[in-house]
């Protein structure tokens, strides 16, 4: 797996407006590939945090009234989380929204592969950086094994370092595998 080629494959038209509803607030993510063995940059979030505390995800967050919209919304919180910025023109597509299932989100993923990024700084909104060998962590994906979880819709798990994704992130990390695939 090359970057050439994953950006063959993840080059998609890029919509970043989504209808608002009140069922859902609205958010979303920037999916981060680098390097010659593709790397994907993940995050832990602080036990202290209202919405999902300990769990491991990707760069991104909630629309601010200020966003022009939710492709400015990943970029701006990758850049305030990580240190990482990435303008609009690095983004070279966008991955199915999908539903937090407890915090009530909906989360609009965007993915952008560089070649080399510099070093990161993790801000008290991230307890720690991991950058991932993707081809390697996608092949730890399986079905959730706890019955409760998979009730309302399909989820996933993912390892990392004895560290479980799981929930929203799992699900993106599903289509990245899915896309992969075809």
């Amino acid at each position: 797996m090359h970057l050439d080629e994953l950006k063959s494959v993840f080059s998609t038209p890029i919509n970043p407006h989504i209808q608002s509803c009140n069922k859902y607030r609205l958010a979303s993510i920037l999916v981060i590939i680098y390097g010659d063995d593709p790397i994907v940059i993940m995050t832990e979030k602080p036990r202290h945090m209202k919405f999902h505390a300990g769990e491991i995800s990707f760069p991104g967050g909630k629309l601010d009234e200020d966003d022009s919209d939710l492709l400015e919304t990943a970029l701006r919180e990758t850049s305030e989380e990580i240190g990482l910025t990435v303008t609009r023109d690095q983004v070279i597509g966008q991955l199915e929204p999908v539903v937090t299932l407890n915090s009530g989100f909906l989360i609009l993923p965007f993915v952008s592969i560089i070649d080399k990024i510099p070093h990161l700084s993790a801000n008290c909104e991230v307890e720690k950086i991991f950058h991932i060998p993707l081809e390697s962590f996608l092949k730890t994906g399986a079905r959730d094994p706890d019955p409760a979880h998979n009730i309302i819709q399909e989820m996933y798990t993912f390892e990392y370092q004895n560290q479980i994704v799981w929930g929203a992130s799992a699900r993106i990390l599903r289509q990245i595998q899915s896309y992969l695939k075809s």
